[in-house]
This record gives structure tokens, sequence and C-alpha cells, in this order.
């Protein structure tokens, strides 16, 4: 058996699991966590190569050994919250794992995140030149990500200042892990497969993202007619950071609807 991930536990309650997005780690969850713990028992959990899964390395870095290996880490069935790549996570384990699911939260994410075909996502080149730029270098280029995410944003600096602190408590993952994992925003496509989640589905989002536009919101509405969505009018591709008490509101109105 596979060695399993670092997780942290905190709280009582029904169980949520925090999967966090690309080139990041889960401290950037800390302030939701202080929200959430006082009802519930919150999992976090960083993703193989990233914060204390630093040394975790996996082969291949596919979507279905990333969401096993979470799943068999947290051993209980909970409710999983993805937000962006950590969304496509979340989502394959609900559709692999439904038994371990008892709910699924993404957040400014998307079952297919490329600009192809008429889809609404993040045009291929701005892809390819984040591998080029990792290449060169790797705590720039997160840099750049970072500000990516919190573009349009009413508050970007002090998002950006946020995130940026939450996440550094924690060692940069290499080149190889950040190139890898972006090949799955590039590669995964989860478009067909969202008719079949069966449990409560909540999807939240920024309306000033550009990473997820809001173009492709009615489209995953499309896919997903049983799911329930929330748009933050001034967030971008961190509501839970642009906007915590609205963002956690909506979560916790949710939550006690279903559990």
């Amino acid at each position: 058996m596979a060695e399993l991930l670092n997780i942290t536990s905190e709280g009582q309650g029904v169980p949520i699991v925090l999967i966090h997005g690309w080139g990041l780690n889960s401290a950037v969850w800390q302030p939701l966590v202080e929200m959430l713990k006082a009802d519930m028992h919150v999992i976090t959990v960083c993703l193989p190569g990233f914060g204390d899964n630093l040394e975790h390395a996996i082969e291949p870095y596919s979507l279905a050994s990333v969401s096993a290996l979470i799943v068999n880490s947290v051993n209980q069935p909970a409710i999983y919250l993805g937000w962006s790549l950590g969304g496509l996570v979340a989502t394959d384990i609900a559709l692999s794992f439904p038994e371990q699911v008892l709910g699924l939260v993404t957040v400014a994410s998307s079952p297919y995140f490329v600009n192809k075909d008429s889809w609404p996502g993040i045009a291929p080149e701005v892809l390819a030149l984040f591998h080029q730029q990792l290449a060169k270098d790797t705590q720039k280029t997160i840099n750049n990500f970072l500000k990516i995410q919190a573009m349009g944003s009413i508050s970007v600096r002090d998002d950006i200042k946020h995130i940026r602190q939450l996440v550094m408590q924690y060692e940069m993952p290499t080149k190889q892990t950040l190139d890898q994992s972006l090949l799955l925003l590039e590669q995964v496509d989860l478009r067909d497969s969202l008719k079949l989640i069966s449990v409560p589905f909540l999807r939240l989002y920024g309306k000033l993202d550009s990473l997820v536009p809001k173009k492709v919101l009615p489209l995953i509405a499309e896919l997903a007619p049983d799911s329930e969505e929330v748009l933050f009018d001034k967030a971008s591709h961190a509501p839970f950071i642009s906007e915590p008490e609205a963002f956690h509101a909506s979560l916790n109105k949710w939550i006690t609807k279903h559990y």
C-alpha cells in the first residue's frame, strides 16, 4: 500500500475535506478553517508534492492516483470541497469513490479548464507560457499565477498579499511537481461525467474570475442540472479570500440544508 498523505484535522461534526489549487498548499484554507471548525470536522490535505506532502512524490502524477491517495488518507466519508485544480480532484473523488463522499463543493473550478471549441476557459498559450516560465524561474511563475488569481478582485493587492503570506509557510514544490500537476489543468475533461454525480453538489464562483469566466457557468449548470450555484459579485478566483464572510455564509447555508 502506498504511503498515506499527511492531513490535518480540527473540530467536530460533519467531516469536510478541503483541497487546494495548483501551485499552492493547504495553508491557504486557514481563515476558512477558523470559521468552519466550530461546527464541523475540518480536514485539510496538501496535494502530493505540495506543502507538508512536499516529499511525497507519486508516479504517474495522474488524477486517478491523486484522488485515490487522498481518499485512502482521509479514510472516512466526508464532504469534499476543492478549489480550482482541487475542484477537479474533488469531482473525480465524487465520481470514483461515491461511497466515501457525502457531498461535493467546487470553488472557482471547471470540469474543463481550457478555452477550446467554444468552451470558455484558460487560453492554451497561457498554460504553455507557464510551462516555459517554470523551466526558468519557479518562484516567479508562482508569483505571476497569484496575480492572475486575484486579478479583477476589488481588493486585488490585499488578496495577493494574504494568499502569499498563507502559502509561504511551506517550501516551494519542485518544478517537476508543478509541471506534472499543471498538466492536469490542461488535459483533464470531466464534462461528460458531471451528470453522474449522485451527492448534493454546490458550485461557488467569483464574478470577476479570469481563469473560470462567468460565461462558462450556464454551460456547467446544464451539465449538472441538479447542482446549486452561488456567484460572489466582488470576488475573482479566490472568493474565500476576497469575500470570506459571504463565502462562509453561503457554504454554511448549503451544509445546514443538506446535513
